[in-house]
């Protein structure tokens, strides 16, 4: 069956993909290993030159990405363009800093003689969502790239021509015998096993649901392969006594309504303390109410289409099931009329346990706000989750919102502001939210042999 693409702004078809046969994928596999078997070798200065051209590549096609991120996935361009940027830079982040990162080091208390490496293992198949489509290929790709691996790509059905443009980045940036490094493979999941499965494979990378990394993880320990799972958030937003309330309406509308809310670590759960709720939620709903929906070219929209039909109709029966449970809907809950796959920006207040508003991931423009008795109540409520991603705390008293972030069960605290990633700065979560670490010189170790070497 062949991939095709929608243009979730208009609901129209844009293209028909055929997926790589068997023979084209034995020969991916075959070319990535060979690469990988010279790149392991290769200095670390020439692995961060790579780095630097493919970094050049994407910043000269970043016009051409950007517009294909947002006819593909349905992104306003302004931020496509910024996640091109984004994307750019962390290139030359790994490029700057990659070596020392991965310099050998003598242990604090080793016997004299030990010292410790960091080795590439092969080939790590990235396996990966549509939301960020180049951001998150790369944050995965480029310091696995760094470390001598070699990377495939198996990206979202939704925006396959997003991969094919990533592996042209890279092919352009590549001397000859760098090339084979970088490949994307048109796979429907049901040939994903076979690809785990491969002796050359040996680790696997993937964000995406947890339902996707729970399989996902399961084929690959069944193999032994080294894996990290950037899964599913409902990251929670405190919203303390003290608050500066204009500053928590705004960051907090924000960080909901990015990427119309499809983000792994936008805001979800918004955990207000009684003695603020009425004023908060009044200020929150204001600043909601304030961002426009619309065509994603247009440079006034805030907020695009949701990425598909199906994504749009899931969110629709969670928000139903809330209000019949008794959640209040201020205002939206609905698709907008018209073509696209537009849901109206909508605030659910009084939500409380037993709603799929309190417990399920909400992936699109709602927002949820949970009222608390006090301070105590309100991390018992963001810590009540299977998930454990990121969370933001809103506290004039810097001192006492420290000490409520030691106190939640999450990967990423934020204080005053809102949760984002940076290329410095592991990323990750804990509990159902997936295991490992992305970004920074903890990334960049998860897909190394740590060896050990002893001279007596």
């Amino acid at each position: 069956m062949n991939f095709a693409t929608v243009n979730p702004a208009t609901g129209q078809r844009l293209r028909r993909y055929r997926p790589h046969r068997p023979a084209e994928v034995a020969r991916a596999l075959r070319q990535a290993d060979s690469a990988y078997q010279a790149w392991r070798r290769a200095p670390l200065a020439r692995r961060a030159r790579y780095l630097r051209r493919v970094g050049s590549v994407l910043r000269r096609r970043a016009d051409e990405c950007a517009a294909l991120i947002t006819r593909e996935m349905g992104k306003p361009l302004a931020q496509s363009r910024a996640e091109i940027d984004k994307t750019a830079q962390m290139c030359d982040f790994y490029a700057r800093h990659g070596a020392r990162f991965l310099a050998a080091e003598r242990p604090a208390g080793a016997p004299a003689g030990v010292q410790v490496g960091f080795e590439p293992i092969g080939i790590v198949l990235a396996i990966m969502p549509w939301n960020f489509p180049f951001w998150q290929v790369f944050r995965a790709a480029i310091p696995a790239i760094m470390a001598g691996n070699a990377v495939l790509l198996k990206h979202s059905e939704n925006v396959t021509g997003c991969a094919l443009a990533i592996a042209e980045v890279f092919a352009a940036a590549a001397a000859p015998a760098e090339r084979g490094l970088f490949q994307a493979l048109l796979l429907p999941t049901a040939r994903i096993p076979a690809v785990i499965a491969d002796r050359r494979v040996q680790g696997v990378t993937l964000t995406g649901s947890t339902g996707a990394g729970r399989r996902v993880a399961a084929l690959a320990g069944a193999a032994l392969k080294k894996g990290v799972f950037e899964l599913g958030g409902s990251d929670p937003y405190l919203v303390l006594a003290d608050a500066d309330l204009d500053l928590a309406a705004e960051v907090c509308a924000q960080a909901r309504l990015g990427n119309a809310g499809q983000s792994c670590i936008a805001a979800k759960r918004f955990i207000v303390v009684a003695a603020v709720r009425r004023a908060f939620e009044a200020k929150f709903a204001a600043r909601l109410a304030l961002r426009r929906t619309g065509d994603p070219r247009d440079p006034a929209t805030d907020i695009g289409p949701m990425a598909r039909r199906d994504l749009r109709a899931a969110l629709h029966t969670q928000v139903q099931a809330s209000v019949r449970a008794g959640a209040r809907l201020v205002f939206g809950g609905k698709p907008l009329p018209g073509p696209g796959f537009y849901y109206a920006t909508t605030l659910l207040t009084g939500v409380r346990k037993g709603m799929p508003a309190y417990s399920q991931e909400l992936f699109g423009p709602v927002a949820a706000v949970i009222p608390v008795r006090d301070e105590r109540e309100a991390v018992a409520v963001a810590n009540d989750s299977i998930y454990g991603l990121g969370a933001a705390v809103f506290s004039r008293d810097r001192r006492r919102a420290r000490k409520v972030a030691a106190r939640l069960e999450v990967g990423t605290v934020f204080i005053n502001a809102q949760v984002r990633s940076h290329q410095a700065v592991p990323f990750g979560g804990i509990k159902q939210s997936g295991h490992g670490r992305e970004l920074g010189r903890f990334g960049i170790r998860e897909f190394v042999n740590v060896k050990t070497i002893r001279v007596a």
